[in-house]
């Protein structure tokens, strides 16, 4: 079995955690082979960047609506690839001791919509971003989304710190909340709002569906199934105790005939007998 085959494995034996991180180290695979080699031929490397990137500008993003997704999984260097994976991988796995793989995937596409989404709502509402301009890339959102989702589910979670002690989940919870409000202040507001608006779907949903079996999910994906259309019924069997009173009939029948002959039959026994003989 050659390396590439080994890789299909992995991928098709993963947990939907594992396949979204193969996803994203593919992708950023890419991304660097196509920036090597268009810098040899001296040609625009950006070509992953300009297409699936999120840009600030509602009509840039009008041009490209698929942006609002497809930039869940790039990344803008291998530092930030590697944080958000290692964040992913602890954080995911935690998620899916408890919901469901498809509740996660679910999970991270819809914390890097609404994440987005904050991100353009705050680049064209607040003075701070007047006159600038900006594109959006990482896993962030929708790993802020995952977190806070498990956060709210098992708040007193304890997780066990070198030289502090068990610490529980709504601490890192709030630390992680922490520094996405003071970021907003910093070079990368826009990115903190996007992961701010990741962690308010992951918190909101949880809170308020925690009791309702999070069928969100489920319906989220059915929308993607193809419907079956009803089959015709051309012929319509007979019920089972119909079949089951004739059987009794014709045994009472044959069990006649054998103790006193055919002869002794009535005529409906024989009319009956007869046209079961033809069925």
């Amino acid at each position: 079995m050659n390396v590439v085959d080994k890789i299909k494995l992995k991928f098709q034996q993963g947990t939907i955690v594992e396949k979204l991180i193969y996803i994203n180290v593919g992708i950023f695979a890419i991304g660097v082979f196509i920036t090597i080699f268009s810098g040899l031929y001296r040609a625009d490397g950006g070509f992953l960047a300009s297409w699936f990137a999120l840009d600030s500008s509602v009509d840039e993003w009008f041009t490209k609506p698929w942006s609002i997704l497809t930039y869940g999984f790039l990344h803008g260097g291998f530092i930030h690839l590697l944080f958000n994976m290692i964040a992913l991988y602890f954080i995911g796995n935690l998620f899916i001791d408890y919901f469901t793989q498809k509740q996660l995937l679910t999970f991270y596409l819809l914390g890097t919509f609404f994440g987005g989404l904050l991100f353009i709502v705050s680049y064209n509402y607040f003075p701070l971003f007047q006159d600038s301009n900006s594109i959006l890339v990482g896993s962030s959102a929708g790993v802020s989304a995952i977190f806070m989702g498990i956060a709210t589910y098992i708040p007193n979670f304890e997780f066990r710190v070198p030289l502090i002690g068990f610490v529980k989940l709504w601490v890192f919870a709030a630390i992680w909340i922490g520094f996405d409000l003071l970021g907003l202040v910093g070079s990368n507001a826009g990115g903190h709002f996007a992961h701010l608006g990741g962690s308010l779907f992951g918190f909101l949903y949880v809170n308020s569906a925690s009791n309702k079996e999070l069928n969100i999910f489920d319906s989220f994906f059915d929308l993607f199934k193809r419907k079956k259309k009803p089959m015709r019924t051309v012929y319509k069997a007979p019920k089972q105790s119909n079949k089951d009173d004739n059987q009794k009939k014709i045994d009472s029948i044959l069990d006649k005939i054998s103790k006193s002959g055919y002869d002794s039959l009535s005529e409906s026994e024989k009319e009956f007998l007869f046209k079961q003989g033809k069925n």
